[in-house]
Order: C-alpha cells, then sequence, then structure tokens
C-alpha cells in the first residue's frame, strides 16, 4: 500500500495586504512530496520559494487551499499544534546560521532538544552522534565566533538534524558559503538524506544546490512554471 505524501499542497494560494491591495505571493500550486525525496523549490528572488516554505514549516498559513503535512492541515493547527509540529517533527536551516554566541557548539546543537522529554544522558549521545554527522566534533566546546562560516553551518545542520525531523527545510543554505563549503554541506545533507530517510526540501536559486536535487519544482511570480525530475538519481 502506497503512503500518503509527507508534504501535500492542494490547490493552495498565499496573499498578503499591501497598502490595501492584495498581493498573491502563490497562486493556485498543487504539490505532493514523498517520504525521503531531495528536492528543491528553485526560482528568482521574489518567486515565492520561502513563503511556500514557511507554510510547509507550519510558520504562516495559506490564504486559499490547502496544505497537508504529515497528515496535519497546517491552517488548522492552533498556535501550539504548529509548534509542537515544528519542535518534534521539522527542522530548519537558514542562510544566516542563527547560532547563539553566548553558547558553546555543544549546547547549540542541544538547545533544540531542550523542550522535549531527553534525559542528560539521552541529549548527550544525540547531541555527539549529530556532530559526528557534520564532521565536528573537535569543535563541540568552541564558541560561534571561533568557526568559519562552514564549521558554522555544519553547526546549524546538526542543530536541525539532532532531534531527527522527518521533513528538514532549507532556505538558501549554501547563499553565505564559498564554493567548496558550499559542495561540503550539500554532500552532508545528501548522506544524511540517504542514512536516515529525513525528506530534504530547500528553497534556492543557487545552481550547485540544483546540481545535487533530485527533483526541481520551478516557481515563477508564485506559479509553478515546471516539475522536474532527474532520471538518474
Amino acid at each position: 500500500m502506497k503512503e500518503n505524501p509527507i508534504i501535500k499542497i492542494n490547490k493552495m494560494s498565499k496573499g498578503y495586504s499591501i497598502a490595501g491591495k492584495t498581493f498573491m505571493a502563490l497562486k493556485n500550486l498543487t504539490i505532493s512530496i514523498q517520504k525521503g525525496e531531495f528536492a528543491g523549490i528553485v526560482g528568482p528572488s521574489g518567486s515565492g520559494k520561502t513563503t511556500l516554505l514557511n507554510i510547509i514549516g507550519s510558520l504562516d498559513k495559506p490564504t486559499e487551499g490547502e496544505a497537508i503535512v504529515l497528515d496535519q492541515n497546517i491552517s488548522k493547527l492552533t498556535h501550539n499544534q504548529a509548534a509542537y509540529l515544528r519542535n518534534i517533527n521539522i527542522g530548519f536551516i537558514f542562510q544566516v546560521f542563527n547560532l547563539l554566541p553566548v553558547y558553546t557548539v555543544y549546547e547549540n546543537v542541544e538547545f533544540a532538544l531542550l523542550l522535549q522529554k531527553y534525559s542528560s544522558q539521552e541529549r548527550k549521545k544525540a547531541v555527539m552522534e549529530a556532530l559526528e554527522w557534520v564532521g565536528i566534533t573537535s569543535h563541540a566546546n568552541k564558541k560561534p565566533d571561533k568557526l568559519s562560516g562552514g564549521e558554522s553551518q555544519r553547526v546549524a545542520i546538526a542543530r536541525a538534524m539532532v532531534k531527527r525531523p522527518k521533513i528538514l527545510l532549507a532556505d538558501e543554505p549554501t547563499a553565505n558559503l564559498d564554493s567548496e563549503n558550499a559542495h561540503e554541506i550539500l554532500s552532508t545533507m545528501k548522506k544524511l538524506n540517504q542514512e536516515l530517510k529525513t525528506t530534504f526540501l530547500f528553497s534556492t536559486h543557487d545552481e550547485k544546490v540544483m546540481d545535487y536535487l533530485e527533483r526541481t519544482i520551478h516557481l515563477r511570480d508564485g506559479v509553478i512554471e515546471k516539475d522536474i525530475v532527474k532520471k538518474n538519481k
């Protein structure tokens, strides 16, 4: 029996009121994402990529239509229900690393587990495992100001993945990285996708990211132009 899509967008639109007029950021989108996909929403700035990612991540709600994530209708979630969905099942990676400067690498990654019922020993095991996934266990006691850009993004990935989310949303994750670090980060994400079966969904216009994606959903002016699945995944 085929599983339900992990993300299902059905005839969904999103509008914002600006200066008394309604601006439609997304227009009548229909998309399904299956468990374990390594996919990206691609397009130029202003195409609606981040808006779509925010709705999928329960940070925003559609104006019309449905966004079903892990069998939950985003429009019908209360504030607390949406927060629970994010805290337990969805990880986020942004172009700005958002590391807490007063805490160590270990503490930054552990922070994602403090809202969950983990014992200190369980947290330690999970954090060190996450740091090992991204190759920075030796930096566990460093503060963020002692890290390079690539190392900082690895910490951000570890923080997002430490709770083993079902979905990881990455908004322009390579924007502040040079080519070498970008490829290393993308290789790490691809490995985690394959080993943990986490569904990765990117928002990007970076060609380096697109080379790694198994599927590219092209947005322009809030409309899907094309949806391409690579034949040789």
